[in-house]
Formats: structure tokens, C-alpha cells, sequence
């Protein structure tokens, strides 16, 4: 993920995901809860599964529709992980 490339979104197991533990061999073993998380964040911020756009324009919805206004932690704020985004200024903040 680079500014000026395009991105396309994706609902389930992704590039985001390679690190994740919970990832085998390409399979989340908790999908249930991603597709949750990725379809809450993607109503939110006015996108869908499968769009495609600049990066520029999904890190500024994402920060102006879930950082800014505090929907992120509304929506994925029990997550296990919530503690890194908590405690971890966004990139993309201006």
C-alpha cells in the first residue's frame, strides 16, 4: 500500500492480513469477525467489496469517516488488536 497506487477493496482474508496470526496458509481461522469488522468500515466510510480507488482517497475516508469521528473503536474497538490502533497515532493523519 502506497500513496498514488490504487487500491481495491476486499471483504475476508487480504494483503493487509499476510502478517496476521490468524492467517493459514491464506485462510482466516476467525472470517466470520473480519468479514464483520471490513463490512462495517466499508459502510462507513461510503465504500463497497471489490471497489477500486486511489490510495489517497480510501486513507482520507478512512480517517475523516472512522479516525476523526471516533467509529473505528464503535466498530472495531473489541478486537483483540484494538490496543496497537489505540495507542498508534494514524499515518494519515493531516
Amino acid at each position: 500500500l502506497q500513496k498514488g497506487m490504487d487500491v481495491q477493496l476486499y471483504v475476508g482474508t487480504d494483503e493487509i492480513c499476510s502478517a496476521c496470526p490468524n492467517n493459514r496458509e491464506g485462510q482466516c481461522t476467525d472470517l466470520t469477525l473480519v468479514e464483520k469488522y471490513d463490512n462495517a468500515v466499508l459502510e462507513a466510510c461510503g465504500l463497497a467489496d471489490g471497489e477500486q480507488l486511489a490510495f489517497d482517497d480510501f486513507t482520507e475516508k478512512v480517517q475523516n469517516q472512522l479516525l476523526v469521528t471516533g467509529k473505528r473503536k464503535e466498530i472495531c474497538g473489541g478486537c483483540k488488536w484494538n490496543g496497537i490502533c489505540e495507542n498508534e497515532k494514524s499515518r494519515w493523519e493531516k
